[in-house]
C-alpha cells in the first residue's frame, strides 16, 4: 500500500484557468472580480449579510476582535480545546482569556456551564464549531443577549454546516471561516469574516482596507479616499480569491464526497466503539454533519500513541489536534488554575483520522482494517 498522508491539496475545477484570468485582467490585488464573485456567492447561498474574504481565519478573527472593541483587560471566553488563533486575535487587544471546558460528548466549547464564566469585565463569547458540528447556539445566544455580549463563531471547520437549519457563521454577531489547504474548501491560506450585525458593517469594510474609506471610493460613494480607522492589510489577493471561486463552484460535490467518507469510517468502525474499545463522533439532534474530519477518541494517551505508531508503520499518517491553551507555555500562568478534564481528555485521546477529497475507497478500507486489526491485538 502507497503512503496515506493525512491531508491533501487538490485540483477540482478551473483553479489554473482563473488564476491565468485573474492575471490578464490586469488586477491581481485584492478585491478584483474573482473577490466580488466569492463574496456574492456566500451572501446568496447562505444569506450572510455582509462578508469579506480575508488572507486567512486569523486575520478575520482578528478583524472581529477589532470590531469588538476589545480593550486591555477585557475578558473573552474561548474554548481551551482550539488553534491558537483564536485565542491570540482577542490577546493581541490585550484581552484577557476566560478559558471554557469542553463538553463529555464533543469537543465543543460546553454551552452550560457559560454564565459561571462570566463576570462585569467579560466582552465577548467566541465560540468554535469543532469538526464542523455545531455548538448548541440557543443557549450561547440567550447567555450573551442576557448580559449584552458579543458572540463571535470560529466557524473555521464549518462551512456549509448548520444548526437547526441556520447555516454556522450566520448566528453569532460575527464569524470567521478558513480555506486552509486542510479545510473543505481550499485556496492554500485565506479566509473570510461574516459581519450580521449592522452595528459593525461599515467599520468592517475600513478596518479591511487598511484603515481607509479606498472600497467607497472605487464604489463611486465619496470622491476621494484617506485613513479614517485602524487597519491593516487584511484582504487576499485576486489569485487567491481565484483559486477559491474555481472550488466554490463544487462546493456540492466536495462535500458529497466528503460526508460519504465520514459515514464509510463511522460504519467501519463503529463495532470497536459497540466494544467500548473507541468512541465516535456523536453528532446532536440540532446538528448537521459537513464531513470536515473524522477523529476516534482512544482511552489514552498511550494508547493513541500506540496506534499512531502502528498506523505509522502501515504508510498511515494519523495525527493527534490541539493542545491545550490554559496549560500552553504563554498563558498557564495567566490561567485561573480550573481544571478542565474533558480538554484535557481530548487533548491526550483524540485522533484525526486522514480526510481529504481525493482519498480512494480502498485507502479507507485498509486504514479501518489496521485500526480493527490494532484494538485486535
Amino acid at each position: 500500500m502507497k503512503k496515506i498522508p493525512f491531508n491533501k491539496p487538490f485540483l477540482i475545477g478551473k483553479e489554473v484557468e482563473y488564476i491565468a484570468e485573474a492575471v490578464k485582467s490586469g488586477k491581481i490585488s485584492g478585491n478584483g472580480m474573482f473577490t466580488k464573485k466569492c463574496h456574492e456567492f456566500f451572501e446568496q447561498r447562505y444569506g450572510f449579510a455582509k462578508v469579506l474574504l480575508t488572507t486567512s481565519c486569523t486575520d478575520a478573527l482578528e478583524m472581529a476582535a477589532i470590531l469588538t472593541n476589545i480593550q486591555p483587560g477585557d475578558e473573552v471566553i474561548i474554548p481551551s480545546y482550539t488553534f491558537v488563533s483564536t485565542a491570540n486575535a482577542f490577546v493581541l487587544r490585550g484581552a484577557k482569556i476566560i478559558f471554557a471546558d469542553s463538553e463529555a460528548q464533543t469537543p465543543n466549547l460546553d454551552a452550560s456551564a457559560l454564565e459561571e464564566l462570566i463576570t462585569p469585565r467579560t466582552k465577548a463569547i467566541v465560540v468554535v464549531h469543532y469538526a464542523g458540528v455545531a455548538c448548541d447556539m440557543d443557549v450561547i445566544m440567550e447567555c450573551a443577549r442576557q448580559h449584552d455580549l458579543i458572540v463571535i463563531e470560529d466557524a473555521a471547520q464549518a462551512i456549509d454546516a448548520y444548526y437547526k437549519g441556520k447555516p454556522l457563521g450566520s448566528i453569532g454577531h460575527l464569524a470567521a471561516f478558513s480555506f486552509h489547504e486542510t479545510k473543505n474548501i481550499i485556496s492554500g491560506e485565506g479566509g473570510m469574516l461574516v459581519v450580521n450585525d449592522e452595528r459593525f458593517r461599515d467599520r468592517a469594510e475600513i478596518i479591511w482596507e487598511k484603515g481607509t474609506n479606498r472600497a467607497a471610493f472605487f464604489r463611486g460613494e465619496i470622491n476621494k479616499y484617506g485613513w479614517v480607522d485602524v487597519g491593516s492589510s487584511f484582504l487576499p489577493s485576486e489569485v487567491i480569491a481565484a483559486f477559491l471561486y474555481a472550488q466554490l463552484e463544487h462546493l456540492e460535490q466536495i462535500q458529497e464526497k466528503r460526508v460519504t467518507l465520514w459515514n464509510q469510517y463511522y460504519d467501519g468502525l463503529l463495532s470497536l466503539e459497540e466494544q467500548g474499545r473507541i468512541q465516535l463522533p456523536v453528532l446532536p439532534d440540532y446538528a448537521t454533519n459537513n464531513g470536515h474530519l473524522f477523529y476516534i477518541v482512544c482511552q489514552n494517551l498511550a494508547e493513541r500513541q500506540a496506534l499512531i505508531g502502528c498506523l505509522k508503520e502501515h504508510q498511515i499518517h494519523a495525527v493527534f489536534h490541539y493542545l491545550s491553551l490554559h496549560e500552553s507555555p504563554f498563558y498557564q500562568d495567566k490561567h485561573d488554575g480550573r481544571k478542565l478534564p474533558n480538554t484535557a481528555r481530548y487533548m491526550d485521546c483524540l485522533l484525526r483520522l486522514p480526510m481529504y477529497y481525493e482519498l480512494e475507497n480502498e485507502e479507507q478500507e485498509f486504514i479501518i482494517e489496521m485500526i480493527q486489526k490494532f484494538f485486535e491485538e
